[in-house]
């Protein structure tokens, strides 16, 4: 058993967890082989991360898989990816099977191809009834894309007369983001040393902890996650408030 797991309190999870899953590329030219190949080889590490977390009693994990500045990468590149998470569902259905999770998508699925498409459906009707964990794979996902999209709803709403501009707040913009029936995030995970958001979960992440890891994505490994809960952990969480503040609420 790894020495972190006894460390982490179980009582006290991120109930809702995001990953960028960043370094692939990186890793891979450190193996004189090609970008595709840091992406192939990072499937044990997303097992490796899923599997933790479920096993932890973590409420739902969001991988950033593919943002939408992403098809902007070499056409070899992004079919391959594409491809790789097809295969990836195929090859884990048993483990999500074993572990009660289920599957799910935010993001402009219907940018992605067919057999993606056809890929991610068929996961998620075969997951459906899992009782555990939900993995949530932002697929042609960004934050901006996002806010826009609800943006454009409540006006259209507002247009239509079932909404008051006037009376707008943010509870109406958030029931309108494609993360709607999902707690925000409260843990950001981003990995390889970068320290930014790349336009993932820009609304949701107002009041996450974040946890940035220097070990490029291919080498994340549960230990890697059991040390970003810790930390997590060991956090106060303020949410605008001061420490006595905080104090009081919970001694009054």
């Amino acid at each position: 058993m790894s020495d972190l797991l006894p460390q982490i309190d179980t009582q006290r999870l991120p109930h809702h967890i995001g990953v960028i899953m960043d370094g692939n590329g990186r890793w891979a030219t450190g193996q004189g082989k090609p970008r595709v190949f840091g992406h192939h080889s990072a499937v044990e590490s997303v097992r490796a991360t899923v599997e933790s977390c479920a096993e932890l009693g973590v409420g739902y994990l969001t991988l950033y898989a593919f943002s939408t500045e992403n098809w902007d990468r070499p056409e070899l590149e992004v079919g391959a990816l594409m491809q790789l998470l097809v295969d990836t569902i195929g090859s884990e259905m048993k483990m999500m099977l074993d572990n009660g999770i289920r599957l799910a998508t935010i993001g402009d699925t219907a940018g992605l191809p067919q057999a993606t498409r056809e890929a991610l459906q068929l996961g998620i009707e075969q997951t459906s009834s899992g009782d555990g964990m939900t993995l949530i794979l932002a697929l042609n996902y960004s934050g901006k894309w996002d806010i826009a999209r609800a943006v454009r709803r409540l006006g259209q709403e507002v247009a239509a007369g079932r909404l008051d501009a006037d009376t707008l707040d943010e509870a109406d913009l958030s029931t309108r983001l494609s993360t709607h029936a999902y707690p925000d995030p409260e843990l950001i995970i981003r990995t390889s040393g970068e320290h930014r958001l790349s336009n993932f979960f820009l609304w949701q992440a107002a009041y996450a902890e974040f946890y940035f890891s220097p070990v490029l994505w291919p080498e994340f490994r549960k230990d890697d996650l059991y040390a970003a809960v810790i930390d997590f952990q060991q956090r106060e969480r303020r949410f605008g408030k001061t420490s006595e503040q905080l104090k009081q609420a919970t001694n009054p």
